[in-house]
């Protein structure tokens, strides 16, 4: 490699070299920029045992990110909880089903802690004050937290209409908040534009092929923690589509590093139909992506030009895999489903795989004898108002124990009459 790193920016397409900068695409063909490695350098430096000695958290595969040198990473993030669902399994009938849940992810609760963890070490190299980025929650989330603790000003662009737990869980941190009477696409627009203009550190804008390399960690620890094994399939719910391709990319690297056995893993995609351009063109047997206004209750996951929506359909169908969606009444069931079956109480990112999840097992595009793994990328508590109705209010009992027997008589009789438990 030209860089004095073992990474650098390679075009996606045409493969021309841009070392290391902060720039997201190819000035010859437009195509996005990603890191590429010198995986022969990588596998004299580090072995699976060495991961295995270091903290339990992203920086332990250090020298597959794209950190500066000398870099002395701070930030507990990643390695969360691959657990074990038996009593969800049951529901879909499998004894291998797993759940990597991102749900309980330093600092701020879903996978973009991951990438702005990776996104900002670049961001000092480069010499940034300002960071930022386009949102729909969780990244602003993510970037205004991290922004606080490595001493960055932020400023954070969102949908008017983002879900207040969101709101308030970027505003705590002292960034500043530009809402924007727009979707995320328009949102997005606008942060570009910015980007060209001012220098400021745009975490999915012009540190977008560093930041996404922090996905990879999701994939990194799914192979370790089965083992340094590979699973037969992993459903991921997908907005932008970076999550699913990175994950793949992981896998990749695993295998050429000698770290794992090959295999072929069947990725499969989720979206909520309000939002699925991705998923239409998987159904359709395209990569071509026509984009779509959102309209869905999972925010998160309301991308309607996904940037990475085209690589996404290819891995999909090169896996050999297939996308789903599910309506807004299905991520609640979903919600629910996980909620009371496994005690994870996950956002609606989570409902739309658990939904989706739960129709590739009854169309038998995952077998019930796979190793599968369900990507939970988000906490619950973020998004309370996709509950709202769901659950009626108790009324209160007086504090005797003769009002106790009496509730209780009642909530028997109403058992018995077939009502709610």
């Amino acid at each position: 490699m030209s860089s004095n790193l073992p990474y650098q920016l390679r075009c996606r397409e045409c493969e021309t070299l841009y070392g290391n900068q902060p720039v997201s695409y190819c000035e010859k063909c437009f195509a996005p920029l990603e890191v590429f490695y010198d995986l022969e350098h990588i596998r004299k430096q580090v072995s699976r045992d060495d991961i295995g000695r270091r903290p339990t958290n992203l920086w332990r595969y250090k020298e597959l990110l794209p950190l500066p040198q000398e870099y002395d990473a701070s930030l507990p993030a990643g390695f969360t909880p691959l657990v074990k669902a038996p009593n969800l399994g049951e529901t879909f009938r499998t004894r291998s089903l797993y759940l990597k849940n991102d749900s309980v992810c330093f600092p701020t609760l879903s996978f973009k802690d991951r990438v702005v963890a990776v996104a900002l070490t670049q961001a000092r190299e480069f010499g940034f004050e300002v960071v930022s980025c386009s949102s729909t929650g969780n990244l602003a989330n993510a970037t205004a937290a991290q922004a606080a603790r490595a001493g960055f000003k932020a400023c954070i662009f969102i949908p008017a209409d983002l879900e207040p737990a969101k709101i308030l869980g970027t505003e705590i941190y002292g960034a500043r908040i530009v809402r924007i009477a727009g979707n995320y696409d328009q949102v997005n627009r606008l942060c570009s534009q910015i980007a060209e203009k001012h220098r400021w550190g745009f975490v999915n804008v012009n540190l977008r092929p560093y930041y996404a390399e922090g996905s990879k960690t999701v994939g990194y620890e799914i192979a370790e923690q089965l083992g340094w094994r590979l699973p037969d399939n992993v459903v991921v719910p997908m907005a932008g589509g970076s999550l699913i391709t990175k994950i793949h990319k992981a896998f990749k690297e695993l295998i050429a590093l000698g770290f794992v056995e090959a295999k072929n893993v069947k990725f499969f995609g989720a979206q909520a139909t309000g939002c699925s351009p991705i998923s239409a063109a998987v159904k359709a047997g395209r990569t071509e992506i026509a984009p779509q206004k959102p309209a869905t209750i999972a925010r998160s996951l309301a991308i309607g030009n996904p940037a990475d929506g085209f690589y996404a359909a290819r891995t999909i169908a090169g896996s050999g895999g297939w996308a789903e969606d599910s309506s807004d009444a299905e991520i609640v069931d979903g919600i629910s489903l996980l909620a009371e079956s496994e005690g994870i109480f996950t956002e609606t990112a989570g409902g739309v795989t658990v939904s989706a999840a739960s129709k590739l097992y009854q169309q038998g595009r995952i077998a019930a004898d796979e190793t599968t793994v369900l990507c939970i990328t988000g906490n619950g508590l973020k998004t309370t108002d996709a509950l709202a109705g769901r659950f009626e209010t108790a009324q209160p009992i007086a504090p005797r124990l003769v009002a106790f027997e009496e509730y209780l008589d009642r909530e028997l009789t109403a058992v018995t009459a077939g009502g709610k438990q």
